[in-house]
């Protein structure tokens, strides 16, 4: 079965036919860096793990874009808000994102460009653009692309037509409601911006974040590529307007499959700093969960249905993945003595569900299967070494794609906490259980279990 993804443009399930055979060109939608990325980007940045994983797994070479969008109103606003420089600003907010992605176990893109190195590049763009009577210059020394000039404009947002309002103007880079209107290609330096413009031949100015991700994308992956991803906040304006600049500058269709992961919840509501809930990956660890069971909570929900995050699906998410490492312990530790039984890994299960639009649901459903067969097989001694480590090779297959098993599978415990097991194992050979269920209880309060085993205490999250 070949891999078949929903692409938003069509809303229809397509195979992936990648235009170069055996190589896959994508480009994902980065953060805006004015600003921590919360757990609702995250979960966006996931799923795009999560489908460039599956994509090498099934044997692609595949080179991704992310890129960093480093000048824009917000960006600006905050760095003359707090009086520092543009790019002090986004250079830090840049190394905050570069290390959540990497405490989550999501794979480096190929490329991760910063909109303030194109910028000539997006002064030659939109200088086509007016060339084909696509855009228009305004007295101010601003660009607006006319929306009137492309016919196919809304079909991915699948707006009506006879409500398009061409002809009027936004510049603002965020849309208030779901309409449509002229778009600034190059905004004309105003008294807010400060020192941040740059040179074009209609003045100074900036470009507009349409145009960044269009000329980024098509630099590194050529004018036609095979996906274009990002969340479904994305689809109006920002893709809708991505299309129509793109096309209408190379006379190419862009992308080919547009995906877009759905919006994420926290408790039933939707984040906002007025609730309270708008939680940064920093302020779920603080809580003593771990990278990897909150990497598993916003992995384990199908990318185009909500995710509602609580703190006990974080919980449960650690339970799931405290089964699987315990598999792991358990198969590592069978000898030749037992006896030839064994179980088939569900590879093709696995590769069916995630072929469907990445069923991940259907993917971990196979796995646990799978897992509860085996933890009856060793719990029954009758697991065969040789099927032990065709298991461990399988467990091993499967975590290039989810990225949760092995990831921090081997962290070490701080030396205060290493210095507590020690003195619990002397106070149980002691028999003083009293003291070691008093350490056993502090662990618990640090979010950490422990379990007695036959081969000495081991820890997990709790």
């Amino acid at each position: 079965m070949s891999l078949k993804l929903r692409n938003t443009l069509t809303r229809r399930l397509e195979a992936l036919q990648p235009i170069t055979p055996g190589e896959v060109r994508m480009y994902t939608c980065g953060p805006t860096v004015y600003d921590t990325a919360h757990i609702g980007n995250m979960r966006t940045f996931i799923f795009e793990d999560l489908l460039r994983r599956y994509l090498l797994y099934k044997g692609f070479k595949v080179i991704q874009v992310m890129n960093i969008t480093d000048v824009d109103d917000r960006t600006i606003e905050r760095a003359i808000g707090e009086k520092r420089p543009l790019a002090d600003l986004t250079e830090h907010y840049t190394q905050r994102f570069r290390e959540d992605i990497s405490r989550l176990n999501i794979q480096s893109t190929e490329y991760m460009p910063r909109a303030t190195e194109f910028i000539p590049q997006m002064v030659e763009g939109i200088k086509v653009l007016l060339e084909k009577g696509h855009a228009y210059k305004t007295p101010e020394g601003s660009v607006f692309f006319d929306v009137s000039s492309y016919p196919a404009y809304g079909q991915l947002a699948h707006l009506d037509p006879q409500q398009l309002r061409t002809g009027e103007r936004v510049v603002d880079d965020n849309y208030e409601k779901d309409e449509a209107r002229d778009f600034a290609l190059w905004k004309a330096r105003k008294p807010s911006d400060g020192d941040y413009a740059w040179p074009s031949p209609w003045g100074e100015g900036r470009p507009g974040w349409h145009m960044e991700c269009s000329i980024m994308s098509t630099h590194y992956l050529g004018d036609h590529f095979d996906i274009h991803c990002g969340g479904v906040d994305n689809i109006f304006p920002h893709h809708e307007n991505e299309i129509a600049q793109s096309r209408c500058m190379r006379e190419t269709p862009f992308a080919n499959l547009w995906l877009h992961s759905e919006h994420l919840i926290v408790d039933g509501q939707k984040m906002s700093k007025s609730l309270g809930n708008c939680h940064t990956l920093e302020d779920v660890l603080r809580q003593n969960y771990s990278p990897e069971a909150i990497r598993y909570t916003l992995l384990s929900t199908h990318y185009r249905q909500k995710l509602n995050f609580t703190f006990a699906k974080v919980q449960e998410s650690q339970k799931a993945l405290n089964r699987l490492r315990e598999l792991v312990r358990r198969l590592e530790e069978v000898e030749g003595t037992q006896e030839e039984a064994g179980i088939q890994a569900p590879d093709k299960a696995v590769e069916d569900a995630l072929d469907n639009d990445l069923n991940i649901s259907g993917a971990l459903g196979a796995i646990f299967n799978w897992a509860r067969e085996l933890f009856n097989l060793l719990d029954e001694h009758k697991l065969s070494a040789r099927s032990a480590g065709e298991s461990l090779q399988a467990l091993q297959r499967y975590d290039q794609i989810l990225g949760v098993i092995y990831f921090n599978l081997e962290a070490e415990l701080p030396d205060d906490l290493a210095a507590l097991i020690r003195e619990r194992e002397e106070a149980r050979q002691a028999q003083d259980w009293k003291r070691a269920d008093a350490i056993r209880e502090t662990f618990l309060t640090r979010g950490i279990l422990l379990e007695d085993t036959p081969t000495g205490t081991i820890w997990k999250k709790a």
